[in-house]
This record gives C-alpha cells, sequence and structure tokens, in this order.
C-alpha cells in the first residue's frame, strides 16, 4: 500500500482532466463560424464556403464580395 495515495492523486488529477473535456462545444463552433450567408443566414467558417454555399444552394444569385 506505498502507492495508495499516488493512486488517489492520480485518480483524482484524471477525473478533473476528463470532467474539462466534457459539456457542449457550441460555443467553441460559434467562434469559428464567422461568415453568415444574408439569404438564409447559414453561419459558415470562411469566404471560400460561403461560395461555394451560394454555388449549391443559391445558384440564381451571386455571393457577395471579400470586403465583408
Amino acid at each position: 500500500m506505498t502507492r495508495g495515495k499516488q493512486k488517489i492523486e492520480a485518480q483524482r488529477k484524471n477525473a478533473e482532466k476528463n470532467q474539462k473535456s466534457k459539456g457542449s462545444q457550441l460555443e467553441a463552433r460559434a467562434v469559428g463560424l464567422k461568415v453568415v450567408c444574408p439569404i438564409c443566414k447559414a453561419q459558415l467558417a470562411n469566404q471560400n464556403q460561403l461560395v461555394d454555399h451560394y454555388g449549391s444552394k443559391h445558384p440564381k444569385e451571386k455571393p457577395p464580395s471579400n470586403s465583408s
């Protein structure tokens, strides 16, 4: 039982580490989504995805310029 204390401390550290990773990733996802489609309000990560989105979802429309 000389490692009893070390075992308990290791279990506590692992529990703390695992507890931090649990939960929703909605906030982290929201930070990454910076571009919004002005037609359907879909959130996209960058301008290139917006151009692709326009090509597939709004083919009759032209995508906005890169200045936004």
